[in-house]
């Protein structure tokens, strides 16, 4: 059957004015800044879309890059994210080099994110990380995920519900200068036919999907944030755990807002027992900041503890000259996140606004100082460091 094409591509596209739309979502919906921050976020979604529709298939597997690039709706900076789609009803073997990066894990789900308009009530959800399956820092590995165990196979294998649609991996890296991410492929065991040729029709079709896929985005998290808005206003952090994500992590969102001439001071103890945490700030519509040229996020590994053994960290729109500067990137309002992950306890930080001016006297009197110098070799080392993960 011959498809009819418009000569143009542009109707196919008039979906992406409904991310436009929920401008009416955000805080600000009358700021011009707002609006173009909007168009940018929408065409970052866009660009993404296309490996979610065109990249791979659940017959033929492969990984494309998930949120890294284009940091759209709050990646982790600590984390190289990959995806590719999945059948529930079919066999997969996961193979080649654990890595060293802090945690290695894997999540299937039936849907991601951005390709329904509701999310379904099934999740399909299944959750294991380089501990469940027995992955060694270094080692060369194959584990198979499948429904049911394959008959007589004795290796590792990894349960996957018959209504998964996706698996995607984080690469989770504590120390990014030194540890080494994973090198993974992923094949399907069954007998399949070869990767097809798509049809006008379906290239039409997926063109069409890709263009609601920004606002079936921002219909999602917009209401995640608004919801810790509603529930605990600005400068205070909620514990949650959010459906389909790690299930052995504890997020602590804040929307943080302060004058230019003031900072936030955020404290906290941290666990005894503590893998991994991290702490990083996202602009008012969910992105993450800018985190290879700004010091937006830190973790664990990087942060410097008081003497008296809590974390500290400070927002504010110029370099205070204390460690652990959460650098906003030119915003003044938006959210933060951090994560205690499989720690034995879960504190919640506090949040303290005061005025820039008076910000050491209300940090310990032996807070260090951190000069301009010390300043800029940090973040020299961390723009070498991040660049050269993979993130595409």
């Amino acid at each position: 059957m011959t498809v009819e094409i418009e000569p143009a591509i542009l109707p196919y596209l008039a979906d992406l004015e409904g991310a436009v739309a929920n401008l009416a979502q955000t805080w600000r919906p009358d700021d011009p800044a707002y609006r173009a921050d909007i168009y940018r976020q929408t065409m970052t979604s866009l660009s993404f879309a296309y490996f979610m529709y065109f990249h791979a298939t659940p017959e033929h597997p492969d990984w494309g890059p998930l949120w890294n690039p284009v940091y759209t709706l709050q990646p982790n900076p600590d984390d190289i994210y990959v995806f590719t789609p999945i059948r529930g009803d079919l066999t997969y073997r996961v193979s080649g080099n654990r890595g060293t990066c802090k945690i290695l894990s894997f999540t299937t789900q039936a849907v991601f994110s951005g390709t329904a308009d509701r999310m379904p009530e099934n999740k399909a959800h299944n959750d294991y990380d380089d501990t469940d399956l027995g992955l060694t820092p270094g080692e060369d590995f194959e584990v198979i995920f499948s429904a049911e165990r394959p008959a007589g196979y004795t290796g590792k294998w990894a349960k996957i519900d018959p209504g998964a649609g996706g698996m995607y991996l984080r690469y989770r890296m504590y120390d990014w200068a030194s540890e080494t991410d994973p090198v993974l492929s992923i094949e399907c065991l069954d007998k399949v036919p070869p990767k097809p040729r798509l049809t006008p029709g379906q290239i039409l079709d997926r063109i069409r999907e890709m263009a609601k896929f920004p606002r079936r985005k921002t219909n999602l998290y917009f209401a995640m944030q608004n919801g810790v808005m509603e529930r605990v206003g600005w400068n205070v952090f909620e514990p949650i755990r959010m459906p389909g994500a790690l299930v052995k992590q504890v997020y602590w969102p804040a929307n943080f807002q302060f004058d230019p001439d003031e900072a936030l001071i955020i404290e906290t103890e941290i666990p005894n027992r503590c893998p991994y945490w991290n702490i990083q700030l996202n602009d008012p519509y969910f992105n993450a900041l800018e985190y290879v040229y700004r010091l937006s996020s830190t973790n664990g590994a990087m942060a410097r503890l008081g003497s008296d053994g809590k974390f500290r960290a400070v927002i504010s729109l110029d370099d205070p000259g204390v460690p652990n500067w959460l650098d906003p990137a030119g915003f003044t309002e938006g959210g933060i996140y951090g994560r205690w992950y499989d720690c034995d306890s879960e504190p919640l930080p506090t949040i303290k606004r005061v005025k820039l001016a008076e910000l050491r006297a209300h940090l310990p009197a032996d807070t260090p100082v951190v000069t301009p110098e010390q300043r800029a070799e940090e973040l020299r080392i961390r723009v070498r460091a991040c660049q050269r993960r993979r993130r595409w």
